[in-house]
């Protein structure tokens, strides 16, 4: 039917219809209910702001009004707000979290966390001694309260009224020494887990009994639980032990204060004073049940858990934290005392007095024992544990890094002293590193000679290794004066050079990475990576088990250091990334290298040292990709090299350039991603080239320009992914015809017609399968948009690659029926603007098929007749879909072609004529199916396009008036 096309003349010009504009009020994208302020109808878009403002109600939800009316009717209304209502298991999680937290303490809910106890940051402190000290031993506590036993009933069953207050406090005094008697219970053997969950136990015992008004079963609770304090037989675990028992005294003193201080301005006004000394008697009786308590310890751990009560006594906190850091003297064990200590420390902070004389006079009494710590005794008792010194010096740390930071926080009143102090004892190393780990960094650097000095001194327990990476930490945050750093450098490496030990020595340097990068000269940052290099490779078991270290050592140095591609440039740096002796661990500082460089490398480089540096950390990274790396690794090392490869740049010596590319290509060879960079680079290249000639190429530049297409023509067929090998030969195709090497864009465009056929037809995606139709069209369009200025080459025939692709399509199995159909729609767009005299665009110094053929009648016909194909191939995919009742789209793929055959071909051509006819007959016969006025708008357009037939082709204008007249619906 459609062998008669003949393309017709376009005799007018083509001009651009815009929307009307109009002024509007709102976001197009705000969510608004417009109702009327009668309930009639919205007001008209021309209306003015204020009655507009007048009459929009602006909703969060354009159905919730609706939703209130119908909520009863809809049975998913009522589903979602019974959803709404109930409580999901997260916030059930959360609500029950807090009902725990308000059980074990009402501290943080009745008022906020004290600023000091905040600056000295002791929850965190708790956490790393939990996490820290942990045991394997079998672990044992001796309590009553734990099990059911007549003596646990007595807050319940023999509380009797009380007549006499003598008799009162002779009972609850039979109640204390009841604990005595005999009703303890020893569980022996426990794991750790299960000794946490019982003391957790004594916690929700001793609350519990609190809120039961069973103020004698809390005391004898929080006695036991300080008793256990007193327990060393697991010296290992003894840090996290003292941190679970002084939680529970912490709640303990906080009910008591908290009973005390709601009894105290309870009542009306009047009997504020009444109240107060009911208060202060009360809190006088509890420190009359604690001093009756028998034992030292205990004794003074509930004291001072309760030490904030002298407030309601009117006593001066001074003199009772004085006379508690006397009583402390008493404790035999070191380890036991030092943590009484802080634990006074601790609850004498949270007072905010100003008097420091408490801290120093408890860190003076710790000097004054401390070489008890080294005695026979404490020596056997570690041998039977098999404790060693070193060990059992670590158990200090927690207690006395407190006391010294309580000290001299906002306080310097004491540095002097206590250095001078410290230096007169032996084996001071505990106390050395307690200061390192405390004192303000400032004072240490103004000490800084004086420091490395003490620390050069032969110590036990506490290795030099140890003191000089806490040195090295504290000097990174506060160096000393310029002209002294390079000195108090060398000074430093004196001592640390002279450990034998591998493990000492890195142990010690890791910490000084960060105050070398930041203060030393280049040329000492690749001294100390070489210095590194030679003493660990020396033993690959060495290097694999502190390679943690190795790698800490490598991020603080590219962190600190100012300037990457000069520290790329240093002889050992690359040397030091072998001492990673594991693959994974080099690849990710590898990794590491390149991501820093990303961010804080210059805007570009081209130093070839620098390039070759990165070329061989890139080259490990690719090296390491296999058939077995996941997506995500792979994805990841592609974007640090793609990024590395984007910022080489040569500026105007493109020659250089691309054989940085071919270089790149050679090295790269496992990434498909850098593939893709490296050609997208390379056609960049060519068009900046372009660019600079102004498209007037000289044999030197097109020589350049056929070198980069014939670098992508080889490099794509290396990739993968057939989408990726149909974009970049389609994208380097459009290049070679800008630069007007028509060979090579023939090649190309040929190249990505024939990978067609290889395309798969879904692909999965996240797991779900989608369909290449899609991504074919918009392909095969953007290559029939490209095709209009290729020019024909004389070794094929006319519209060669135009043939090519209608073949491709017929070779396909599309997914969706009309898929070859919209495909066909654009190439007969595409024939017709190759029957037009001129074309509408050109690319400069190309000489496309208008000029080429002159509107040759040979070539005209040759144009005819492929859309005379074009056409038939497309009625025969519309008599595919009737046949598969697909009406809708049926008759929306009729009334685009007949669009075209009206605009594109000569209706006075029977068969043209009786197609066009048919076609719009077609498209009303299944009407229904299709959107409402679709039709009209189309037969609008028609009537629109033949008014400007009239003057300029009237023989076209009447037949498509015949057309329309007869498509015109019936009244």
């Amino acid at each position: 039917m459609a062998s008669e096309w003949v393309c017709a003349p376009r005799l007018y010009e083509v001009t651009k219809n815009y929307f009307p504009s109009y002024q509007t009020f709102e976001h197009p994208l705000k969510l608004f209910a417009v109702v009327d302020s009668k309930g009639t109808r919205a007001p008209s878009l021309g209306s003015n702001a204020s009655s507009r403002s007048s009459s929009l109600s602006v909703l969060a939800d354009p159905l919730a009004a609706q939703s209130t009316l119908d909520a009863a009717l809809d049975p998913l209304s009522q589903f979602a707000k019974q959803e709404q209502d109930a409580i999901d298991p997260l916030t059930q999680m959360a609500s029950e979290y807090e009902s725990f937290k308000k059980v074990k303490s009402k501290i943080r809910d009745k008022e906020p966390l004290d600023v000091l106890e905040d600056s000295l940051n002791w929850n965190s402190r708790r956490l790393t001694i939990l996490n820290k000290f942990t045991t394997s031993e079998k672990l044992s506590i001796s309590t009553s309260f734990l099990t059911t036993s007549t003596s646990s009933q007595l807050g319940t069953d023999t509380i009797k009224v009380q007549t006499v207050v003598s008799d009162k406090v002779k009972f609850r005094l039979e109640q204390l020494d009841d604990f005595e008697d005999g009703s303890v219970r020893h569980m022996m053997d426990l794991t750790q887990q299960e000794y946490i969950q019982r003391i957790e136990q004594l916690n929700h015992e001793l609350v519990q009994s609190w809120h039961n008004d069973q103020r004698v079963k809390a005391l004898k609770i929080a006695i036991q639980c300080s008793k256990i304090l007193a327990d060393t037989s697991v010296l290992s675990f003894y840090p996290s032990q003292f941190v679970l028992i002084t939680d529970i005294l912490d709640i303990f003193g906080k009910l008591v204060y908290d009973r005390l201080k709601q009894k105290s301005i309870s009542g009306p006004e009047s009997m504020r004073q009444a109240n107060a000394d009911s208060a202060r008697d009360t809190c006088q009786n509890w420190f009359f049940k604690i001093a009756s308590i028998r034992e030292l310890l205990p004794r003074l751990y509930v004291e001072m858990a309760i030490l904030k009560c002298y407030e309601f006594l009117n006593e001066s906190y001074d003199d009772a934290l004085l006379r508690l850091t006397k009583a402390l003297r008493g404790i035999g064990d070191p380890l036991v005392a030092v943590y009484a200590r802080c634990y006074l420390v601790r609850t004498g902070v949270l007072l905010q007095t100003p008097n420091k004389a408490y801290i120093y006079q408890n860190f003076r009494d710790f000097l004054y024992i401390y070489q008890t710590i080294f005695s026979g005794s404490i020596r056997s008792e570690l041998n039977r544990q098999r404790v060693d010194m070193s060990a059992y010096l670590t158990l200090y740390g927690p207690a006395l890094n407190f006391i010294l930071e309580a000290l001299v926080h906002k306080n310097s009143l004491y540095n002097e002293e206590i250095l001078k102090e410290v230096q007169s004892i032996k084996n001071n190393g505990t106390i050395l590193l307690a200061i390192l780990h405390e004192f303000q960094p400032e004072f240490i650097a103004a000490h800084a000679f004086e420091f490395v000095n003490i620390l050069s001194a032969s110590t036990e327990g506490i290795s030099k290794s140890q003191l000089f990476k806490a040195l090295g930490t504290s000097m990174s945050t506060c160096s000393p004066l310029c002209e002294s750093k390079q000195t108090f450098l060398l000074e430093v490496f004196k001592t640390i050079n002279t450990f034998t030990d591998p493990n000492e020595y890195i142990i010690s340097v890791e910490s000084w990475a960060q105050y070398i990068a930041t203060n030393m000269p280049i040329a000492e940052v690749n001294r100390f990576l070489g210095e590194i290099h030679n003493r660990i490779s020396i033993s690959k078991a060495v290097c694999e088990k502190h390679h943690q270290q190795l790698r800490n050592i490598l991020d603080k140095v590219l962190q600190y250091q100012k300037n990457i591609e000069l520290l790329l440039v240093q002889e050992h740096f690359l040397s030091y990334l072998d001492l990673f002796q594991k693959e994974s661990l080099k690849v990710e500082a590898c990794k590491h290298i390149l991501d820093i460089y990303k961010r804080n490398g210059n805007e570009s480089t081209n130093d070839p040292v620098v390039i070759n540096a990165l070329m061989y950390i890139g080259k490990i990274l690719n090296d390491y990709v296999n058939a077995l790396t996941v997506e995500d690794e792979r994805r990841q090392i592609s974007h640090l090299i793609c990024s590395f490869i984007r910022k080489v740049h040569f500026g105007t010596d493109f020659e250089k350039q691309l054989s940085f590319y071919v270089e790149a290509r050679g090295t790269f060879s496992n990434l498909d991603s850098v593939y893709n960079t490296l050609v997208h680079s390379v056609n960049k290249l060519a068009m900046e080239t372009c660019q600079i000639v102004k498209y007037k190429h000289s044999r030197k530049t097109l020589s350049f320009v056929k070198a980069c297409v014939a670098f992508c023509f080889i490099t794509i067929p290396s990739i993968t992914s057939i989408q990726q090998q149909m974009d970049l030969y389609l994208l380097s195709g459009q290049v070679a015809l800008v630069n007007n090497c028509l060979g090579q864009a023939d090649a190309c465009f040929e190249e990505a017609l024939n990978l067609v056929g290889d395309l798969q037809n879904t692909i999965d995606i996240d797991g779900k399968s989608r369909t290449m139709d899609v991504y074919l069209i918009s392909f095969l369009n953007n290559m029939l948009a490209t095709l209009v200025l290729v020019p024909d080459s004389p070794d094929q025939g006319v519209l060669y690659l135009l043939r090519l692709l209608l073949d491709v399509i017929q070779k396909y199995s599309f997914t969706h029926e009309s898929g070859p159909a919209n495909i066909y729609l654009n190439a007969l767009d595409m024939l017709y603007v190759q029957s037009l005299e001129t074309f509408p665009y050109h690319i400069p110094g190309v000489i496309s098929n208008d000029e080429l053929y002159g509107h040759d009648p040979k070539f005209l016909g040759e144009v005819n007749n492929l859309c005379a194909f074009v056409v038939e191939e497309i009625l025969r995919c519309l008599s595919q879909l009737g046949g598969i009742q697909q009406y809708k789209l049926q008759a929306t793929l009729s009334l685009e072609l007949l669009v075209r055959i009206v605009r594109y071909a000569d209706l006075s051509k029977e068969q043209i004529y009786l197609l066009a006819l048919n076609l719009g007959l077609l498209a009303l016969k299944h009407e229904s199916h299709m959107e409402p006025k679709y039709i009209m708008r189309v037969l609008k357009s028609l009537e629109d396009y033949q008014k400007i037939l009239e003057n300029i082709y009237p023989s076209q204008a009447s037949y498509l008036q015949q057309i329309l007249v007869r498509l015109q619906p019936k009244q």
